[in-house]
């Protein structure tokens, strides 16, 4: 992996090539280990290194970026020369800014050797017992188990340079009925690979697929539900664009009063609703910068229900103002010592969602979503599951999910169906919005 050293030569190189009074440079390298299942058996394995630096140069507000996935001096010095080419022939940003100086960026745990060296053997060890696990069930696995070692680095001639290694792995997995007519899934993300147990996963995938045979048929409609944090992670991250101060201060968010302003500071959610980023959670820390090089640090976004913070790039902190702040990326919402049982034993009638999937924005505005159930929906009656339902497509929003929720439970990483995953608990919210009926598995 690049090592702080070479990132700073690379770096270095750039620098010295170009002419432009403002050159930022950004580099990342990414090196992949992963084996797919299906059928009950191994189908595909690889490994991958990908390379790539960015190269921005901004002479009078006219910036060009050029990009090359090399690292020899030829390619870095063709991608300088570009950058400058093209920052000439390009307009005048009436919204740039300069860029920082040395900045400070904080350690923090995002590094874990044996993720780093993971290889085969080390996934497949893992893979086993959920292969295995379906087949002594005469149930059909399939899934994917990834592990990533990265390093990124960015420097500009201000002076400021940053480096940052991570690993980080994930392991999924679907089971089925070899017919098709039942699935269940589970899945666990970590830092530290030596975290994630494929019998663990196994056992709940299994579990749901052999629960979901036969699911009855319910009109669709507004219901009280438990999500599980699968669910939420799936639904949650469509709040965070939201929380963007420029959007707020235009109108154009959940968060932008009637007539003009913001809402921070008001109390729109539940007290037990409080939603931040952490750099320094070694659950998922965060990078150690954010957009525009901004040093990550802990923010908390609701705090008690109340709106405490929005998100200001440099070019609109400045225009009003305010302090610059990072965005919020991979959310942390605080959970209770609630299990998922003690919320299920809280719904006289309701549904428990496992996760959602090919979930798409429908009003930026509001938040609202739409997506499906999926791989486990079950009715809640009497504070006891009683049985299989067939899946529903929903319109939600994050923001109402929220501020309709009467509990929450136990806070774990987890992933959605889609993108990076967060921290979150299990919700038991009311009226949830699902629109019709799907008959997918």
């Amino acid at each position: 992996m690049l090592t702080e050293q070479q990132a700073r030569e690379i770096t270095r190189k750039i620098l010295s090539y170009s002419n432009c009074p403002d050159v930022s440079i950004s580099i990342a390298e990414r090196e992949t280990a992963y084996v797919r299942f299906a059928g009950n058996g191994v189908t595909t394995s690889g490994f991958a290194l990908t390379r790539s630096v960015s190269v921005a140069a901004t002479r009078e507000g006219r910036t060009g970026t050029a990009e090359t996935g090399n690292f020899e001096e030829a390619s870095l010095k063709a991608a300088a020369a570009r950058a400058e080419e093209l920052a000439a022939l390009s307009p005048v940003n009436q919204e740039y800014v300069e860029p920082l100086g040395p900045q400070k960026y904080p350690e923090h745990d995002n590094w874990d050797k044996q993720t780093a060296a993971a290889r085969s053997p080390l996934l497949i060890a893992q893979i086993r017992p959920i292969v295995e696990g379906a087949a002594a069930k005469k149930l059909v696995s399939a899934g994917f188990f990834t592990r990533t070692a990265a390093a990124s680095a960015i420097a500009n001639k201000r002076g400021n340079f940053g480096f940052a290694p991570s690993t980080d792995a994930r392991l999924t997995t679907t089971i089925r009925m070899p017919d098709g007519s039942s699935s269940g899934w589970s899945g666990r993300p970590s830092v530290r690979i030596g975290e994630i147990k494929g019998g663990e996963l196994a056992g709940i995938a299994i579990r749901k697929c052999l629960a979901w045979k036969n699911p009855v048929r319910l009109e669709p409609g507004s219901y009280t539900v438990i999500l599980e944090p699968a669910a939420v992670a799936g639904l949650l991250p469509q709040i965070a664009p939201g929380f963007t101060a420029r959007g707020v201060e235009e109108g154009r968010s959940f968060l932008s009063k009637p007539g003009g302003g913001a809402r921070a500071g008001e109390k729109l959610f539940p007290e037990f609703i409080t939603l931040r980023t952490d750099p320094f959670d070694r659950r998922y820390p965060t990078g150690r910068w954010g957009p525009g090089g901004l040093p990550a640090r802990p923010i908390t976004w609701i705090e008690k229900g109340v709106v405490r913070n929005l998100s200001y790039t440099r070019y609109w902190a400045a225009k009003t103002g305010k302090e610059p702040t990072p965005s919020p990326d991979r959310l942390i919402l605080e959970g209770s010592s609630a299990t998922l049982d003690d919320l299920i034993r809280q719904v006289d009638r309701g549904l428990l969602v496992t996760r959602f999937w090919y979930i798409r924005t429908v009003n930026p505005q509001t938040a609202q979503a739409t997506g499906l159930t999926r791989d486990g929906l079950f009715l809640i009656e009497k504070g006891k599951i009683s049985g299989p339902v067939m899946n529903f497509r929903f319109n939600e929003s994050p923001f109402r999910l929220l501020q309709n929720a009467a509990a929450v439970g136990q806070a774990v990483r987890t992933v959605g169906g889609e993108g990076s995953g967060l921290i979150a608990p299990p919700i038991l919210a009311t009226d949830f919005h699902f629109t019709s009926v799907s008959d997918a598995v």
